[in-house]
């Protein structure tokens, strides 16, 4: 009987928001399909698994930003093939795409994302930014994500050029020297006075019709929660109008799955055009041009990102305008928005 094929080489894998808070073994055997569960548990105790360098329990959790390197594991042909078949064909079908770039040397790329674009290809979606990206640029030696933004955010998005500055980028992430700044929109007149939502948050999947696993959505949970990871956003009143809404300047200072989204969304407050937590019927007037221009997506926006450059060790700051549906939408709503 032949042997089972090798997985590639050492890989190592950044823990993204939506993996945040899972047991190192679930983490594992989501990216090690088709390797006994048994093997993953040995390849833990045996050290072969390391999180950020270190040793780490099959119960630890991982959290956004680390670091995980896996061993090469032997897995299933069917589960090889089928692998290889979906890398080739995310590579083949993913169109070549340049996007705005906000800042880019030697070392890295900051680009503006749009809405609607997933930054990389799984889960249903075909291909996201970095395979497009790569496609555009096929001299390209390196091109690596640093960090994400969910499918419907726009806004600053950082990709790396060489190793070395993947590393140094992601481990400011890790470290939270970076500063994250979204604009938000949400209905209804925020209070001036709450700044800070320190609320911890739990993923959990909802459970389809036929009893499968369904789409992954967030909660608040109460502070004793064993659950619940700590999460804090710092909230500043940048406009408002009327009662009818609010224009918040959002800064989070961890980084969990739909943070901005369901914190907001706790305090009474949705994000105008959000398909998950908002307000469905507003949501569905504003689909449909009237007073105000149709608003056809999520209105967040990745508005100011801060970091130290992994070489010279300058602070950066970038700032991505709005893009241009947010900017008519909110214009309409008030003339001094941005």
């Amino acid at each position: 009987m032949p042997p089972l094929p090798l997985l590639p080489q050492v890989k190592t894998v950044l823990v993204d928001e939506d993996s945040a808070g899972q047991r190192l073994d679930n983490f594992l055997m989501r990216h090690l399909k088709g390797v006994p569960k048994t093997h993953v548990y040995r390849i833990i105790r045996s050290g072969e698994v390391r999180v950020n360098k270190g040793r780490a329990s099959a119960d630890s959790r991982v959290a956004a930003g680390d670091l995980v390197r896996l061993p090469p594991v032997r897995i299933s042909e069917r589960v090889a093939e089928k692998a290889e078949a979906m890398a080739q064909s995310i590579t083949r079908d993913a169109p070549a795409r340049d996007f705005p770039i906000l800042f880019e040397d030697e070392h890295l790329i900051a680009i503006d994302k749009p809405s609607g674009v997933a930054v990389h290809g799984g889960s249903g979606v075909s291909f996201g930014v970095i395979e497009q990206l790569r496609m555009a640029r096929p001299q390209a030696k390196f091109l690596e994500l640093v960090h994400r933004l969910d499918r419907d955010t726009s806004g600053i998005l950082l990709i790396a050029k060489k190793r070395s500055a993947l590393t140094n980028l992601q481990d400011q992430f890790r470290e939270r020297e970076t500063g994250k700044t979204y604009l938000a929109l949400v209905s209804g007149r925020w209070p001036a006075n709450k700044k800070v939502l320190d609320k911890p948050l739990h993923k959990y999947l909802l459970t389809n019709k036929d009893g499968s696993e369904g789409e992954r959505r967030v909660k608040v949970v109460a502070k004793d929660d064993p659950n619940g990871m700590p999460s804090v956003t710092l909230v500043k009143v940048r406009n408002t109008t009327s009662s009818s809404f609010t224009l918040l300047e959002v800064t989070i200072k961890t980084g969990r799955t739909h943070q901005i989204r369901v914190h907001l969304a706790s305090e009474g407050f949705p994000i105008v055009g959000d398909d998950k937590y908002g307000d469905f019927d507003l949501n569905k007037t504003l689909l449909r041009a009237g007073k105000l221009p149709a608003l056809k997506r999520m209105f967040l926006h990745a508005w100011r990102l801060q970091f130290n450059h992994p070489v010279t060790g300058e602070r950066v700051e970038l700032m991505a305008h709005l893009p241009s549906e947010l900017e008519t939408f909110s214009t309409h709503v008030a003339p001094t928005f941005p």
